[in-house]
């Protein structure tokens, strides 16, 4: 029998957030250039949380396909010929990274997420993902009920259908859900 991985300790977590998207609904033309945009910077924001041994956390939705499982998510993307490819390529998830999948917008409800986070010691959660004004909100405000010490939302890692619905999901998230939402050239 062979020894099960333990789970990483890590007080901060980075959280990707419906990354490996088919970008085939309505609207998802308007989303899938600035989230190619975000996919990019939080590849840089990834590469620097590692070299400080920040866990990463892939939240995915399972899309309605209750027999999924996230890494046929990710091989499908992958090899598809638009920018959900590119993005699934740029952001495919590592051997050491975590992975699950979620039935709803946020990456809490009805997901292992939250036991997850417990046994890792987590508190301070960094999001980023698609769309800020859904997923990525979604899950701000069920971490700020959990009363985790830090959510940083970094405006650069994370993309809507539109800039207005962007800003207004990011003031929100910053007036009321305590977020710090400023990008990563900004808060370095």
């Amino acid at each position: 029998m062979t020894p099960h991985a333990q789970v990483p300790r890590s007080e901060r977590v980075l959280i990707l957030i419906d990354f490996i998207n088919p970008l085939d609904f309505p609207g998802s033309e308007k989303l899938a250039p600035p989230g190619l945009k975000a996919a990019r910077a939080t590849l840089k924001l990834r590469d620097r949380l590692d070299r400080e041994k920040v866990a990463v956390v892939y939240c995915n939705d399972n899309w309605g396909v209750w027999q999924s499982d996230f890494h046929s998510l990710v091989s499908e993307r992958i090899n598809r010929d638009d920018i959900s490819g590119e993005i699934a390529r740029l952001l495919a998830p590592r051997a050491t990274d975590l992975t699950l999948l979620k039935p709803r917008h946020s990456a809490f409800f009805s997901s292992p997420l939250e036991l997850l986070l417990r046994e890792m010691g987590a508190r301070e959660l960094i999001l980023t993902g698609l769309a800020t004004d859904m997923c990525v909100q979604m899950t701000a405000a069920d971490a700020f009920l959990r009363s985790y010490e830090e959510v940083w939302v970094p405006s650069d890692c994370n993309a809507a259908q539109t800039p207005l619905a962007k800003a207004n999901s990011l003031k929100y998230m910053k007036e009321i859900l305590k977020c710090d939402v400023r990008s990563t050239r900004v808060r370095g």
